[in-house]
């Protein structure tokens, strides 16, 4: 490929709404060109990127005897009616209707369609346990799209399902699966990505994974621990709280606190630790707005996924009106009132005695002590982890929270979409059953888009030659000289018949400069510089992108070095 012919424009300036690297990188290179909000065109440069990922990605889903499928990208109502996502998931499901006003919706993602294309198949027990998978365009109507490939609306992806006639069967399969993503994001070139117990969402099931790429850019907050393995998304991360009694039970008592609305204004009124404090967070259902209080200590936020999970249904974050059964700012679980749900997290068991509001305008109280106020008093987990967080695994204060993106996702969902959706099989003995799924995600521009943030300088991304848009970055810095032209022109054809990927720059006029910036933000591999210069001592200089590699090598010599200094860089990633 000449790189004069290639289609995208390079420049220097950093665009101004790219708010980060990769993004701004990907956008000078000419990899990606806006459309819409959340909505990308993928230039020739990405597209190749993103071809190799797929390919990766398919040879390892292959090893594990999965099969390909296509499914619509556009489906009826009617399968997302009998799984009960139709009226359960939000916005991101576009829905309209087409011209004979029948209802239809764009696939985000493709559970229902998997249980559509195999429930006449799966009839017999002899026929399990299969997997298939696709590689599709999706979209998935996202409110805050952001950071250029991170998170879009319209999106490529890998998706699995598996299917099983036993849990066992799932988890070894699961187990397969696994390792197979782990394969994948070594091969891609980012063996550092870590798996993190996570939150099913919308997707249901009881047991799932996300495999994060640590980096500060990440929307997803993840917790470590420094002494274990302990590794969960922040979602999932199980909040342990010792609350340390100072056996020192005090009255209940009922103080006048005028204009102390929030937590650290009723602390600072009475002189008291926000750690002996109640804070009340309120939400409504979904479907009826019903009012739910969450209670956690003060010095907790509430974990909206627990608490969701906990209420059985989606919930939004509060409006209280004079109308409302409580009153904003003042809300504390004793004496609240019976046409509200209320849930105690963990962080409050064990305090003696604490300040909560009193359900009373400019009042809360004193001396609260849940155990003895309140009948029948029930704890639960809905509090997010704090850095210095005790592990629930090893139950040392080790815990620490870092930011990831999140590149992949896998998934026991269980029977939640085969019995729904009545896809059934006979056993040996003649009964019927639901299978069960697993079910195995990848976002193919999304993990483009991580390898650039997690490898590059300020210069441009520093791909891994597994999934680089060409391997080799020939530079010839003056066609104009008749010699620096042939051995330019001879070691590309070289290249090509050894079946090298090579890139080739020899356009007339350009300075030596711009080409390595362009080639800097092509991020290929491996350099090839042909100049004058170098070709005074019968030479070229071949280097690296990431600069570990930098020699002159003898003109004679050029292509075999290349040759292994090729095999070498992809034996590398695979022995990571």
């Amino acid at each position: 490929m000449k790189l004069k012919n290639l289609v995208g424009l390079r420049f220097k300036e950093r665009p101004a709404d790219c708010v980060i690297d990769s993004h701004a990188l990907m956008v000078r290179g000419g990899y990606m060109k806006y459309v819409g909000n959340g909505i990308f065109s993928e230039y020739p440069v990405l597209h190749r990127i993103t071809a190799k990922i797929e390919n990766i990605i398919r040879e390892e889903m292959n090893r594990i005897d999965g099969q390909e499928v296509l499914f619509p990208v556009v489906m009826p109502a009617e399968l997302w009616q009998e799984s009960g996502r139709y009226d359960s998931i939000g916005n991101e499901l576009v829905r309209f209707q087409d011209r004979s006003k029948s209802k239809m919706v764009l696939g985000m993602t493709h559970e229902e369609a998997a249980v559509h294309l195999v429930r006449e198949y799966g009839q017999s027990y002899q026929q399990y346990p299969f997997m298939i998978y696709q590689i599709q365009r999706k979209f998935r109507d996202e409110a805050r799209p952001r950071a250029g490939m991170i998170r879009v609306r319209e999106f490529t992806m890998k998706d699995a399902y598996s299917f099983h006639t036993s849990q066992e069967d799932l988890e070894q399969y699961y187990a397969k699966c696994y390792d197979a993503y782990n394969r994948i994001f070594q091969r891609v070139g980012i063996p550092e990505v870590v798996t993190v117990a996570s939150d099913s969402g919308m997707m249901g099931g009881n047991i799932s994974h996300e495999y994060m790429l640590l980096n500060e850019v990440g929307e997803d907050s993840i917790v470590l621990c420094s002494e274990c393995d302990y590794r969960a998304n922040m979602e999932a991360a199980e909040n342990i709280v010792e609350n340390i009694s100072s056996n020192n039970l005090a009255a209940l008592e009922c103080i006048e606190t005028p204009d102390c609305k929030t937590i650290e204004d009723v602390c600072s009124f009475l002189k008291s630790d926000v750690e002996s404090s109640c804070k009340a967070v309120v939400y409504q259902k979904n479907a009826d707005d019903a009012f739910v209080v969450a209670f956690v200590r003060g010095d907790y936020e509430v974990n909206e996924t627990k608490l969701r999970n906990l209420v059985g249904e989606e919930i939004h974050p509060a409006e209280i009106t004079a109308d409302s059964p409580l009153v904003a700012g003042y809300i504390g679980p004793y004496g609240i009132s019976d046409q509200v749900s209320f849930y105690c997290d963990n962080s409050l068991k064990g305090i003696d005695s604490m300040v909560a509001g009193a359900n009373k305008e400019g009042f809360h109280y004193v001396g609260l002590n849940l155990e003895r106020d309140l009948e029948n008093v029930t704890y639960v987990d809905i509090a997010k982890v704090k850095d210095g967080g005790i592990c629930p695994c090893c139950g040392k204060p080790a815990l620490t929270i870092k930011r990831g993106i999140e590149v992949g996702n896998i998934f026991q969902l269980g029977t939640k979409y085969t019995k729904s959706m009545n896809m059934q099989y006979v056993d040996k003995d003649g009964a019927t059953h639901n299978p069960i799924m697993g079910c195995y995600g990848i976002g193919i521009g999304r993990l483009a888009a991580s390898v650039c943030e997690a490898k590059h300088d300020e210069y441009g991304p520093i791909w891994p030659i597994s999934i680089a848009p060409w391997e080799v970055h020939l530079c010839c810095i003056r066609p104009d000289d008749e010699q620096s032209k042939k051995v330019a022109d001879d070691l590309y054809e070289e290249l090509k018949k050894h079946n090298v990927e090579v890139i080739y720059d020899d356009r007339d006029g350009v300075r030596a400069g711009q080409m390595f910036a362009d080639a800097d933000l092509l991020g290929v591999p491996i350099r090839i510089i042909v100049s004058p210069r170098n070709l005074k001592e019968n030479s070229v200089e071949i280097s690296t992108r990431d600069k570990s590699v930098s020699d002159r090598v003898e003109v004679a010599s050029a292509l075999d070095y290349i040759l292994n200094l090729k095999e070498k860089m992809y034996s590398d990633i695979l022995n990571v």
